[in-house]
């Protein structure tokens, strides 16, 4: 290393100059300089310090060059080995070396249903959590919105599902909607005075509900009246034409047209919201048809008895 050699000597002319000159006389545009020649020795640069300088550790990693040759430690077989097919290029995932492969020796088991909805679960212990850090206000009901915009699910595809984990910590009534609800979690809710409806979302109307576009819960078939339910009631929803203009929203939240789906919020025990559709007496059920009366029954005896008396009459009116 070369000798450390100070820039000035220690004791020069614009020492004496500084020492008897006052910083008031001196340029405003001068002084950043002065300081600088001023420094203590303990802080001043040498020259040698250009000899010295480096990267930090770790700022670059140097990258490994192979096939250049025996003298670079990867040369030769550039660190493949010195034969077989994965030294020459890709094998396939599941390749056994032109052996009958093992999804044919064994074959394929399970299956993935293409057809099932994706719903993102929501338990009770987390909605109190966030309750309680008050991230969550109860005396509003509690929609896809809410739970969204809160942070209490991510991303969701089609929808939210209420589970009961957590029912001995939940403590606090609340009025929620959401797309499925398991019983244990109803009646969770239930035992504090709370309630619990279910309605039909899809995909793009629950980014329509994120965006604000959409109502979270008013629809077309949302009867307000027939549902019963004063902690869900919205100013105007009663009325069909508002129903039909989106309640002022820009998009219409659509209803089930499946029988599947519509099945399962026709049903009470889900605590559906199109169960008021389904009358006294009557199932969930699409396919179910009122059992019919002993009159009904008789009647429909009489004119089959009938038809068939007249079928004989005509058989017998035949020439050949």
């Amino acid at each position: 290393m070369p000798p450390r050699l100070s820039l000035r000597p220690k004791h020069s002319a614009l020492d004496t100059f500084l020492s008897t000159t006052s910083s008031a006389s001196i340029p405003a545009f001068l002084l950043p300089f002065l300081h600088n020649t001023t420094q203590p020795s303990s802080q001043r640069r040498h020259a040698s310090i250009l000899t010295s300088l480096s990267d930090r550790p770790g700022a670059y990693n140097k990258k490994i060059r192979r096939g250049r040759g025996p003298a670079s430690g990867k040369g030769g077989k550039s660190g493949r080995g010195s034969d077989g097919q994965k030294q020459h290029g890709k094998v396939p995932a599941g390749f056994n070396g032109g052996q009958t492969p093992e999804h044919i020796v064994h074959g394929k088991y399970g299956f993935v249903n293409q057809f099932a909805n994706e719903m993102s679960p929501v338990n009770l212990d987390k909605i109190q959590s966030w309750i309680d850090q008050g991230r969550l206000d109860a005396s509003q009901p509690i929609t896809l919105k809410e739970l969204s915009t809160a942070g209490v699910v991510g991303r969701i595809k089609d929808g939210v599902k209420l589970l009961g984990n957590g029912a001995s910590e939940f403590k606090t009534p609340i009025h929620i909607v959401v797309s499925r609800a398991s019983q244990s979690a109803i009646a969770a809710v239930e035992a504090l005075g709370g309630t619990v409806t279910t309605r039909f979302y899809t995909e793009q109307a629950i980014r329509r509900i994120k965006a604000g576009t959409t109502h979270p819960y008013v629809s077309m078939r949302w009867d307000p009246v027939a549902l019963n339910n004063p902690h869900l009631v919205v100013e105007g929803a009663e009325n069909m034409e508002n129903r039909v203009r989106a309640m002022g929203k820009q998009y219409r939240l659509p209803d089930p047209s499946s029988r599947k789906d519509m099945e399962y919020y026709r049903d009470a025990k889900h605590r559906g919201y199109l169960s008021h559709m389904v009358k006294e007496g009557e199932m969930a059920s699409l396919y179910f048809k009122t059992p019919l009366s002993e009159a009904e029954i008789k009647a429909l005896k009489r004119e089959s008895a009938r038809g068939g008396r007249a079928a004989k009459r005509k058989e017998g009116d035949k020439l050949w």
